[in-house]
Order: C-alpha cells, then structure tokens, then sequence
C-alpha cells in the first residue's frame, strides 16, 4: 500500500469514489479482496464466503469486483442479490458459518463516498464482528503484496443467498415473537436500502400498519431529500415528522442508508421528539438486560442505559468507540449500544448494530406502552425519577487553519481548564491508561452539590474536527418534574462543552 491509500479504520474501508490513491475504486477494492482471500488460505479459516452491497455510486462495480476476486481464489461465495442491508449481510456471515464477509457501503457518509465492511467468521474471536487489529494490519500488508492481473471468475445467485432475507426474518420472529396489538408507525429508509425489508420485519412482529415517507422510499445514491443521510443531522428527520404527523403515529422511525443505525422520534406536547441515542440505548436495554447479561456502551455514550442495565442483575461494560468493540465486551452479551444511534439488540443472531431488529422491538415495546395506557415517553421520565436525569450533549469543533486536532488535545492536556459553566473538573487522561480504553481522549469530571458532570473530549478519526461528549446527572423527585430538569441539565451540559473547547 501507498501511504494515500485508505486504511482500515473504525469500519473497514472507507472514502470517496474516484481513481487513484486515497480514493474507492475497482482497482483497491480488487487488491482488499485478493488480501482478504490470501488472509483467508492463510489462517484456514474457511471457503465460504458472503458478499452484500447497498445502491451507492460504485458498489454494483465494488461488490463485483469482490465477488469474482473471491471465486478466482476458490472461495464459496454467497453473494446476496439485489440491495442488502449490512445487518443482513452480518446476520448471513454468523447464520451460515461463513469464513468471512463482506458489505459493499458507507452507511450513512456523504454520497459521494463508498466503503468495504470486513467481517471475521469462523474461526476468529467473535465469528460475524467487525475484524479488528492485527488482522487488519495483515490484509494491509498483504494488499501492498497484490500481484498485478488478479484473476476474476463470474459468481451465480444460488439458494443461501436467495434465502438469505427469510432467515433473517424468520430470526426475528423466534427472538421478539409477534405482537397483536396496533401501533401505527412513520418510517423512513433515507434513500437507502432497509426500506422493504424493515416493513417484512414489521409485518412479521405484527407492526402492518406503517406510513413511509414516499420520496425517500426507494434507493437513491444522490440523496436528493436530505443535506446529509444520517437522522442525526438537523432536518434529516423533517419529512418523517411530517408524516408522522399528518398520520397520527405512535412511533416515527428513520432507518440510515444501510440500515444498520436506527433513529426513533415520539409524540410530545402535541408535536414530535426525536428521542437522542442514549435515550433509546436505555429503552432498549430496560426491555432486554436481565440477570446474568452483560450490556455493553462505549466511552462516549451516556451513563443511564449502564444504571438500567445494573439496575435489571446485569454486567455494565464500556469499551472504545466502534461497535467492533462493543461487541467483544463479553459473554454473553444481550445488548451493545452507542449514542450515535447504534443498536445490536440480539447479538447471537447479528453481532453488529441493526436498524431493522431495533425498530421491531422499539415498536413491540412501544405497542405494549400503549396498550397498558402508557408511552415510550412516559417510561422514560420513570427512569430518569428511578436513576437520576441523564442530559447528554455532543458537540464538533471543526479545525482551520495550522491548529490540529492533535495539538488542541496536547493543549487540553497540558493546560486543562479548571472549570466550565461554574463547575470544577477534574482530568483523566485515557492516553496513559493501562486497561482496554487507553486511547487518544481526555475525560474531565467534576459535581456541584448531587449533581455530576462528565465530559469526554476526543479527536475524530477520519475528518479534521474535535468531538465532546458532555453527560449532566442530577436526581429528580417526580416525573412531572423530568422535563424541566432535563432542559436545565441539557442547558448546562451544552454550556460545559463551550467552555471546553472554547
């Protein structure tokens, strides 16, 4: 490799589609495959093999470019048809003991980019995870080795790959079971490709009676509706409210374009609320964590869904960002999370976040609320009176000029402030930590009275931005009190991230 070629990075390969290095391309994702391949024959890890692809530019060529570079090696290759979500390309790799897989998509990216996700199966740690080091590392340095001509051989659709997608669902029937009781519910896929099968998931679940956003149905890889396909960007979410509105749901669901992220909004105060990640991670885990379990949430997510989880006889566990972590947290693991929206809420069945298995069960359980004249909303103010107010902000500093991320950190390091928003802080620097999440962060803590603030400062790994993560927890003594001390808590947690970075 080139050092302007992309790298593995949090989630495989991933880039803007141009020729050349540093971009995606035929040629490097032809040079990854024959890696892949060789990595493969290597560690005798096995011949089968699963490939899936979204609808963005470039990932009919990519996907089969990897198709081919895997059957020219003597590969069994299950190449799922048409457009796959990536949780269903990680359900495959797991359901079929496969050696590895592979997803053709750059999730939720600008539209001009592309990626290629790697997953280990059999015979690695956790068969159908994201590969994590020195894997990666190997098939780099295997791919700097990549002859020139890498043979290719044209690759059928044949039964495993055709049954692929009523495995699945047939997986989500036997895990949540199918509830008779009516919800109607908005759903976006954001122009991607979770759109058909999330309404089969639901149906299946019971969930028949579902509104889409029209104009964002079908897969588009110009993304024309949205400024940027990720819910969690302001106005991504307008068009679903909309319809969510104008059909009196009881649950608005957005799908990002690979659906493996879900976002969720629900009726409040007669408009809508976007619920943020760590709301719905401790919704999800008050459905699933139970004695025995371990739930996993990384060092940037807040701290409620671990007060749950602990709270239900569970194991609480943090790792590093990335779900190639969150998910080698522990056995056996019920539930993994992270505040950007990512839910892995059966991971003997998909061992990475899943869109679609988080919307089936956001909409069960929101259909149980209903039934028994509650909401999602109402259980979430019980939680905050049971476990404290958990206000979690999340702020980007974007970088100009000479300043780097790596010397506003070493700033930050050597001369931390000493306060923000009128509350003393403490540092903790994750750089010279000796356990699993010594990383590039610094963590600053501090109280004032019952009230407790924690701020999570880290550079990001693939643009020229700064990111902090603030948490205020204070107690509340009712629920009718829950809004107004959740926005006084929000208020000073945004307030604390301007003082960090100002």
């Amino acid at each position: 490799m080139t050092v302007d070629d992309l790298r593995f990075g949090t989630a495989g390969l991933r880039g803007p589609v141009r020729p050349g290095p540093g971009g995606m391309n035929v040629e490097l994702v032809t040079r990854a495959t024959w890696a892949v391949a060789e990595w493969l024959r290597i560690n005798g890890s096995g011949r089968t093999v699963v490939v899936g692809r979204d609808a963005r530019h470039g990932s009919a060529e990519f996907f089969a470019a990897t198709t081919e570079v895997f059957a020219a090696a003597g590969f069994d290759v299950v190449a799922l048809p048409g457009h796959s979500p990536t949780p269903l390309v990680a359900f495959a790799c797991r359901d079929l003991g496969a050696a590895a897989a592979v997803q053709i998509t750059a999730s939720h990216n600008p539209a001009g980019d592309n990626g290629y996700k790697l997953y280990g199966g059999r015979g690695t740690d956790v068969p159908g995870a994201q590969i994590v080091g020195p894997v990666d590392e190997q098939i780099e340095a295997l791919m700097s080795r990549a002859p020139a001509g890498i043979p290719r051989t044209p690759v059928g659709v044949e039964d495993r790959a055709r049954t692929a997608r009523s495995r699945y669902l047939a997986r989500l029937v036997e895990r949540f079971g199918e509830s008779a009781l009516p919800l109607r519910v908005a759903l976006t896929p954001m122009h991607g490709v979770g759109g058909p099968l999330a309404l089969e998931a639901l149906a299946g679940a019971g969930v028949s009676d579902v509104h889409v956003v029209d104009e964002q149905f079908d897969p588009d890889p110009d993304f024309p509706t949205v400024a940027f396909p990720n819910p969690e960007e302001p106005g991504a979410l307008d068009r679903l409210l909309a319809v969510a509105a104008r059909v009196d749901a009881d649950l608005a669901v957005a799908l990002d374009p690979d659906a493996d992220r879900c976002a969720l909004a629900i009726p409040h105060d007669g408009g809508w609320r976007p619920l943020t990640g760590d709301e719905v991670g401790a919704l999800l885990c008050h459905e699933i964590a139970g004695p025995g379990g371990v739930v996993a949430s990384s060092i940037v997510s807040g701290t409620l869904a671990a007060a749950v989880a602990e709270s239900a006889g569970a194991r609480s566990v943090r790792t590093l960002t990335g779900f190639k972590w969150l998910v080698r947290a522990g056995d056996p693991l019920w539930y993994a999370y992270e505040e950007a929206i990512g839910h892995c809420v059966d991971p003997d069945a998909v061992r990475d976040k899943d869109g679609i298995s988080a919307a089936v069960l956001a909409a069960q359980t929101a259909a149980r609320l209903r039934a028994a004249g509650s909401s999602i909303g109402a259980l979430l103010d019980e939680l905050s009176v049971r476990h404290g107010v958990h206000a979690t902000v999340g702020r980007s500093v974007r970088l100009s000029g000479t300043t780097t991320a790596a010397e506003l950190m070493a700033g930050l390091r050597s001369n931390p402030p000493a306060s923000a928003a009128g509350i003393p802080l403490a540092l903790a620097d994750f750089a010279t930590r000796t356990d699993g999440l010594r990383t590039d962060a610094v963590e600053f803590t501090g109280a004032r009275g019952d009230l407790a603030v924690r701020a999570l400062v880290r550079p990001s790994g693939t643009e020229p931005k700064v990111k902090v993560y603030v948490e205020v927890v204070t107690p509340v003594g009712s629920t009718a009190e829950v809004s107004r001390t959740c926005r006084e808590a929000s208020d000073l947690a945004s307030r604390v991230a301007v003082g960090l970075l100002a």
